[in-house]
């Protein structure tokens, strides 16, 4: 077993650990997909070392205390009790996945959509409405949506997603209203957070570098303290620099050595060096070999390699994998 456990693997130690029965009352409130995905890893289980499964417990627990704190008090009281009882660091980190989880409940269906459909759908809508719905879509989905939107609206929608914080259920009952015509499923929930600023530096991570750079000139001119926020909490390539040597070693796993190449062709000195100096001595040997083959490279094409390499490194932080530091450096909890 390697020195840590995937998402799928902790899941899969928590429902070991709990037992037959209470694991086939869990089994009754998963989709068919879930089910198979998570029986799939229990039946992969090999030796696992006991401080590993104590951990995903733990893990599993501190979820279990953060959503109910926060369903029974709300942001401020549940950022309150999680702090008192894990600590700053790991406290905000247990809310954080948990209100995102909660937000990802609503409107559901709009996330199983394509986009070119949702888009279709909510192009003429009002920028605020869009920006809700933006907030409960997918990064990905809002990500694309935002890039095709007509110019004169773009920046406006990004800044309402950057400013909104939690929304109630009247408001959410009425966009649902304007969009049942399309959808079946109408979602009824509770005040929960959405969109935000951290929220809209996830979408523009997944926004093409063309896209992103207009946003950002025009938010400059506007509200250059928001655009400075945002920024701040947006992971791109140059941030490499900021993550643990273990981190970079494990996306370095991933990424083709073509693609680093290129991306390495127009990257600055301390990125590339960090980079090198967590390769192997084959891989870095390949990458070197690679680049000094390369001659007239387009920046368009740095920037796309670039930017699948930051995409790598941002799925496997949702997957539980690797910690990005979220607004500075010393955010990472190792």
């Amino acid at each position: 077993m390697s020195d840590s456990l995937t998402s799928k693997q902790k899941a899969a130690q928590v429902i070991i650990a709990l037992g037959a029965d209470i694991a086939s009352s869990i089994y009754k409130h998963l989709q068919e997909e879930e089910i198979e995905k998570l029986t799939y890893e229990i039946t992969r289980q090999e030796s696992v070392r006991p401080e590993f499964s104590d951990q995903a417990m733990d893990e599993f627990y501190g979820l279990c205390v953060a959503q109910k704190v926060y369903l029974e008090g709300g942001l401020a009281y549940a950022r309150n009790v999680l702090e008192k009882a894990f600590g700053i660091q790991q406290g905000t980190v247990l809310l954080e996945r948990v209100t995102k989880t909660l937000r990802t409940k609503a409107f559901e269906f709009i996330r199983k959509a394509d986009y070119k459909n949702l888009m279709n759908m909510i192009v003429n809508e009002h920028p605020q409405t869009i920006a809700l719905i933006l907030s409960y879509a997918r990064a990905d989905q809002a990500s694309s949506i935002i890039a095709e939107l007509p110019k004169n609206i773009r920046v406006d929608v990004v800044e309402r997603i950057a400013r909104m914080d939690r929304t109630s259920p009247e408001v959410i009952k009425q966009v649902e209203a304007i969009l049942e015509r399309k959808f079946e499923s109408v979602i009824s929930v509770d005040l929960l957070e959405v969109g935000g600023i951290n929220y809209i530096a996830e979408i523009m991570n997944n926004i093409d570098r063309g896209t992103e750079k207009f946003i950002f000139d025009e938010l400059s001119r506007n509200d250059p303290k928001l655009s400075e926020e945002i920024r701040k909490r947006m992971f791109v390539f140059e941030d490499i620099i900021i993550l643990d040597p273990l981190a970079i070693q494990r996306f370095l796993r991933e990424v083709d050595t073509k693609e680093m190449s290129v991306a390495l062709k127009g990257a600055n000195k301390d990125v590339a060096n960090v980079i090198f100096e967590n390769m192997s001595q084959r891989m870095g040997e390949t990458v070197r070999s690679e680049m000094d083959y390369l001659h007239n490279v387009r920046v368009r094409d740095v920037e796309e390699a670039q930017q699948k390499i930051v995409a790598i490194i941002r799925r496997l932080e949702e997957e539980g994998e690797i910690i990005i530091a979220k607004g500075g450096k010393d955010d990472i909890i190792v």
